[in-house]
């Protein structure tokens, strides 16, 4: 499963996480492979079915 990374750095605006989201934007790339990626979302605290592309 991808996800936008814009997602993942709205959700951490949202709860505050500034630092977090700007790390996020340098950091991660534009479409986040859930599997790759798990333990660093994993580390944000986000669960990624929240932020899964809805079927085209």
């Amino acid at each position: 499963m991808k996800i936008d990374k814009s997602k993942i750095v709205e959700a951490l605006r949202q709860r505050g996480q500034h630092s977090r989201a700007d790390w996020a934007e340098r950091e991660l790339p534009e479409r986040i492979d859930t599997a790759q990626h798990s333990g660093i979302l994993a580390t944000l605290n986000l669960n990624p079915a929240e932020f899964a592309d809805s079927p085209a």
